[in-house]
This record gives C-alpha cells, structure tokens and sequence, in this order.
C-alpha cells in the first residue's frame, strides 16, 4: 500500500513538473524569440550600413551619381511604374542594383537580410510577385531601391532633406514586425545621409512621402 501510494504521488509530481515546465517555456519563448530577432535586424542593418558605403564607392567613380539600376520589383513587376512611361521604358536597360553595386562589395550576401521569409505580393502594390522561400533565394536580393532616384539622376545625399528621404529598405515589413497577436510592420531602411535606422508604418510612409527634388 505505501509502494502503491508513492508511485502514484510520483506520477501527480511528474505532472506538475510538466506543467511547470510548460508554463515557464510559454513565458520563455518570446524572450528568446525577440532576442533573435533582435540579432537578425541588426545584422540586416549592419548590411545596408555596407551598401551605403558600396554606393558612396560607387558614386566615385561614376560622378557622385547614385546607381543608374533597378531593384528585383522593378524587373519582375515593371508595370509598377505605368503611371510614368517615359521611366517605365528604361527599365529592360538597367542592370540590377546588386550587380551594379557588388563590385564595391565584399560579398554578394550583404544583399541578404536574415529576416526575410519572403512573400507572395508586391508590398502595397496589388501586384503578385513569388519571392518564396526568400526574396534573396528567389529573386537575388532582400533590399530594395527607391528607383525613382535612379530615373532622375540624383547626385548621392543631395535630396532636400536626405536625412528623411528613403533609398534602400527591406523588401516586406513583415519580416521585422514583432507582437505575438498584432504583430507591427518595421522596415529597416539606409537614409540618404547615409543613417540606417529601424522604421515602424509612419516613419516609412513618411521617408516615401518626402520628396526627392524641390518643387
């Protein structure tokens, strides 16, 4: 009877222990999630620290002038850019950036964010675009150009306000986005004065917004 009594405690020990276990993993696990997150947006930073330091190489040698390129959306989904046909026709004569700017890189990686789980449309577009299981593994890059500032042929740092105005970011916002129930959009994105910094839906809407040239 006391054998008997024993086991049975230890099976009601066993699965209290269990629970325990449970309870601290589900309280654990978001901590080490957005550790982890935290590491992968930092080193997405530091790469797009790199690519603005590849377009300030670049701009040397090509008369202070950001990349004359496109991004992989520019090439997939050119008819993005159907309200301005004139920009629209250039786009089958422009290399990727990627390949404009890899020479002044030390390796095509840096175009690789560690977050990016890639997706299925063209962020805010409409337009489907594949870039699964990543957009570097499907379309070669997980950054993306503000294209506009290629087709006006802008000297590097020289918008208006070039501390607010966007010229790489990541491909999604989701990639970022933290919160286990709602989870925010965040974008990190390389200024023009060559800052990079994390960027949460108004903060990139507003670098969209501010304009490139003085009007």
């Amino acid at each position: 009877m006391t054998t008997r009594g024993r086991q049975a405690f230890s099976l009601i020990e066993l699965l209290v222990v269990i629970a325990i276990i449970a309870i601290l993993a589900a309280l654990i696990f978001p901590v080490f999630s957005a550790a982890r997150g935290k590491a992968r947006a930092t080193h997405c930073m530091s790469n797009l620290k790199q690519i603005g330091m590849a377009i300030d190489m670049y701009g040397q040698d090509y008369d202070e002038l950001y990349p004359f390129a496109k991004d992989v959306a520019d090439h997939y989904v050119p008819e993005q850019w159907e309200q301005y046909p004139y920009w629209q026709a250039w786009i089958p004569y422009m290399p990727f950036l990627h390949d404009a700017l890899d020479p002044y890189m030390r390796s095509h990686e840096l175009w690789h964010c560690p977050a990016d789980k890639g997706f299925d449309e063209l962020e805010d577009s409409g337009f489907p675009l594949d870039a699964r299981p990543t957009s570097f593994k499907k379309l070669g890059a997980s950054y993306y150009y503000r294209t506009e500032i290629a087709f006006r042929l802008l000297p590097i740092g020289q918008m208006p306000d070039p501390a607010a105005t966007n010229v790489i970011f990541d491909g999604h916002g989701s990639w970022h986005g933290h919160g286990m129930l709602r989870p925010e959009k965040r974008w990190n994105v390389l200024y023009g004065d060559g800052h990079v910094k994390s960027a949460n839906t108004a903060q990139y809407d507003q670098a969209w917004d501010t304009p490139l040239v003085n009007e």
